[in-house]
């Protein structure tokens, strides 16, 4: 039967069909067909390993350089506190807005806010 009907193409007899397929080969066709799906079921692992490892490495590269990128953001954010922190007391201490930005590197309209 090489023509499977219509309303017997449902998984469960397709299935069916390959297991009598199957049982009607020669002792040396199963052999072939065995060592095939063998290679095939080996190669696909392989593929799936090396996927889910890609993935894993992927993963933890792009939580190092979030890290990085955290600190290093935080460390600028920190500077900048830091410059306003002294831009208001300089500000406080009646010195000239030029004189501070000069010292702070902050802009003129930025310790004019502050």
């Amino acid at each position: 039967m090489d023509k499977i009907p219509v309303y017997l193409r449902k998984p469960i007899f397709e299935k069916l069909f390959s297991i009598a397929e199957y049982t009607n080969l020669t002792k040396e066709e199963k052999t072939m067909y065995d060592s095939s799906m063998k290679y095939k079921w080996d190669n696909k692992n392989v593929l799936d390993y090396a996927i889910k490892e890609g993935l894993q490495q992927g993963i933890e590269q792009g939580i190092e350089q979030g890290i990085e990128q955290g600190i290093k953001q935080g460390k600028l954010q920190g500077k900048l506190e830091e410059a306003r922190e002294i831009a208001r007391e300089m500000k406080k201490d009646g010195l000239p807005l030029a004189q501070i930005s000069k010292f702070t590197k902050l802009s003129i309209q930025e310790i004019e806010k502050l």
